[in-house]
């Protein structure tokens, strides 16, 4: 990723090309990528800081306290980025079962800064340098998604840990999307609310730039990559994440297929 980075860094003008900009787009230019250099520093001192404490605390830290540091860490990373936060409605309390929209890498970090909760992630996260390890320590559950077999060892681990009183997330789309819509669900994973009795709580993610309109910049769908996309939110002038908590439901006899359209609908129209 970082070396990624650093060809975004280095295809800003050159001195030389510069006399092809406007003056004003220019100077603009820069001021921006001064701004994302500077947000970057701050992105890897957390990055830094985060891993260290957690090869410091790995065997001492209680859960509450673990959770508490991911919390932290999480705020810590969306002020680094230039991100701010906005929380509508009431986050519920375990046990508890949170499914939201998927837009970007960055939904994972707006959710753990207003609480602490075990995601559900793909397999291929637990292998990633330094992110797959602390991903691990905050409690994330790894699927498999291609293994039907996978599916319900982690459909198993999750009834666990709402039987333990966590809270537990997933992205039900199965992929990210531009944020204009919700996609269809994946019900498999709802079955542990299901056999838990936990309610569900749908949460509606959405970004706004400046200017208050949808945040294109943070999307992270098609041929976009980690790199361009990090660096994207790093040179916006202001990016603000809302999370609006939705009430949460109850299966009340439903399956999760028909409980899978319901909760998808809520957010629909709640988008209206």
């Amino acid at each position: 990723i970082c070396l990624r980075l650093h060809r975004h860094v280095f295809a800003c003008p050159r001195a030389s090309h510069l006399g092809r900009w406007p003056l004003g787009l220019a100077a603009d230019r820069m001021k921006a990528q001064a701004r994302a250099l500077l947000r970057l520093a701050a992105v890897l001192f957390c990055v830094a800081r985060g891993a260290w404490a957690l090869w410091r605390h790995q065997k001492d830290w209680s859960a509450a306290q673990r959770a508490q540091a991911v919390n932290r860490w999480a705020n810590d990373m969306l002020r680094a980025l230039g991100v701010t936060l906005q929380v509508h409605g009431q986050p519920g309390s375990g046990p508890l079962f949170w499914v939201a929209n998927h837009i970007a890498w960055l939904d994972i970090l707006a959710v753990h800064a207003v609480r602490h909760c075990r995601f559900v992630a793909k397999s291929e996260v637990h292998h990633w340098p330094m992110i797959g390890r602390m991903a691990a320590e905050a409690g994330t559950l790894f699927i498999e998604r291609a293994s039907r077999r996978d599916a319900l060892r982690v459909v198993h681990d999750m009834a666990a840990a709402l039987h333990s009183g966590d809270t537990v997330a997933v992205f039900p789309e199965g992929t990210t999307s531009t944020g204009e819509t919700v996609l269809p669900f994946h019900a498999n994973l709802l079955e542990a609310a299901i056999v838990t009795g936990a309610p569900v709580q749908p949460i509606l993610i959405r970004y706004l730039n400046e200017a208050g309109h949808m945040a294109k910049h943070v999307r992270f769908v098609g041929e976009d990559t980690l790199a361009g996309s990090v660096w994207r939110v790093l040179m916006a002038s202001a990016t603000c994440v809302c999370l609006d908590f939705l009430e949460p439901q109850h299966a009340q006899g439903k399956d999760r297929r028909s409980w899978a359209v319901d909760l998808r609908q809520s957010m629909l129209d709640r988008m209206q």
